[in-house]
């Protein structure tokens, strides 16, 4: 009998000479897909309660991301102001 042609299921598949895939694997990329997603999920759910618990803005009030920023083309920089030197 061949390997992997037993009873039932066969537990590793043949794919190359020397390389063999166990379904265990497969197994483990499922299992880490699903604590990947579990933790995705905890990350929005902290998030949300993030969001609830702040107070609300008043009205007019800056918003924090946006404080200090200055639509439309940004002044040069101190540096960028000197004309190189010519010799």
């Amino acid at each position: 009998m061949e390997p992997g042609l037993g009873k039932g299921r066969a537990s590793f598949v043949w794919e190359a000479p020397g390389i063999v895939q166990t379904r265990s694997n497969k197994r483990q990329k499922e299992l880490a897909r699903k604590e990947k997603q579990r933790a995705k999920q905890e990350r929005r759910e902290e998030r949300k309660r993030e969001r609830e618990s702040r107070p609300p803005r008043a009205e007019g009030e800056e918003d924090p991301d946006l404080a200090g920023i200055v639509p439309g083309p940004q002044p040069p920089l101190e540096e960028d102001e000197e004309p190189p030197a010519r010799d």
